[in-house]
């Protein structure tokens, strides 16, 4: 059940890159919620590539069908079921992958582990093309989340060595986002820019890091040891292809530091329990604190790339060059923003029903 993830709701997602249709299932949602079609499908459209000349030239509408669990902009209590379309593949850009793996890409060990029945097409199920779907259930549960009071923001921080702005861990500007490139710091963004175009320019990929903000969360979210919000956000973002860490709060940084330098002191702030730092990121125990839920993912450099690279062949077990084909984006971090938005929510959401269960 690897492409199943919840508890209280639970998301699966199916689909290859360069089958008939992506899509996804969620269920155990409550009936009754409303759905705002037009935001969710301008939240997919932030993913959608094609859309500047820093991402992948594949042009796909993104627009999801619902096919069950919804009533008239309602949910309705049955399983909510939603596919996009694939209408834009090129499978013989893939053909070779089979004897000749990309290095960096799951070519090879899923070929290992399915016996060379695998869809190398797109990267098959391995794609980045699945966050769609990802984005389809992580773009509903935001807006339910919204309706409580809780907001979900991202921005690059870090592209190619380039920082952006952090968030305020006390209090994180979510509103100062850029709608066109999302960062805090337009200075910064536009070196970012400037890097991506010369990677690309050089047959090449850079990788970054995405900030994700969650404000307006209660306390007591979440459970101890294993069942802890770091371990259940770090479950669905490490489910994002590319993603090769998972921070919270300080961080790795937190080892530089002594713990009086490290604990967040306690105040009261309008009759509220908070505190004045955030060296914890929200989470203490594995339970919120009622102060922002901050976390950082890092993602890897797109694989693919235009230069030629030393792989083997899997049938006469020999050295061989390979190019690879496709369109793909030679920097992934802008269009990971709002996946990452999306994990977050359904994470969010599903400890937030749970928290809600038990205080009924």
């Amino acid at each position: 059940m690897s492409s199943t993830y919840g508890q209280m709701i639970k998301l699966s997602i199916f689909g290859q890159s360069h089958g008939a249709a992506i899509g996804m299932t969620l269920d155990g949602v409550p009936a009754g919620l409303k759905v705002d079609f037009e935001e969710l499908q301008a939240f997919l459209n932030r993913r959608a590539p094609g859309q500047n000349d820093f991402s992948t030239p594949r042009k796909e509408a993104d627009a999801p069908e619902f096919l069950s669990g919804l009533l008239d902009g309602y949910t309705c209590g049955s399983p909510i079921a939603a596919i996009i379309k694939n209408t834009n593949t090129r499978s013989a850009d893939y053909r070779n992958l089979m004897d000749c793996p990309r290095p960096g890409h799951a070519d090879y060990t899923a070929q290992v582990k399915y016996g060379g029945y695998q869809d190398v097409s797109g990267g098959g199920h391995f794609s980045g093309r699945l966050t769609a779907p990802l984005c389809i259930a992580g773009g509903l549960c935001k807006q339910w989340l919204a309706a409580q009071g809780i907001q979900i923001g991202a921005h690059i921080a870090k592209i190619a060595g380039i920082s952006d702005t952090p968030f305020s861990p006390v209090s994180p500007q979510l509103e100062q986002i850029g709608t066109d490139f999302p960062v805090l710091s337009k200075e910064s963004g536009e070196i970012m820019r400037q890097m991506i175009q010369n990677a690309k320019a050089d047959c090449d990929s850079v990788g970054g890091i995405v900030e994700c903000a969650v404000t307006g969360l209660p306390a007591g979210l979440g459970e101890p040891m294993f069942g802890g919000m770091e371990g259940r956000i770090a479950q669905i973002i490490y489910g994002i292809p590319a993603v090769k860490g998972v921070e919270f709060g300080a961080g790795f940084g937190v080892a530089e530091l002594r713990g009086s330098e490290n604990n967040d002191p306690y105040i009261i702030e309008d009759g509220a329990v908070k505190t004045l730092t955030n060296h914890a990121g929200g989470i203490l125990g594995g339970i919120t604190s009622g102060m922002p839920l901050i976390l950082r993912a890092a993602f890897k450099p797109t694989p693919s790339i235009s230069k030629p690279q030393q792989s083997v062949s899997l049938e006469h077990m020999s050295r061989e060059e390979l190019i690879v084909k496709g369109r793909h984006d030679p920097c992934i971090v802008p269009r990971a923003v709002p996946v990452v938005e999306a994990a977050v929510a359904i994470a969010v959401y599903d400890a937030y029903l749970e928290w809600k269960a038990r205080k009924s």
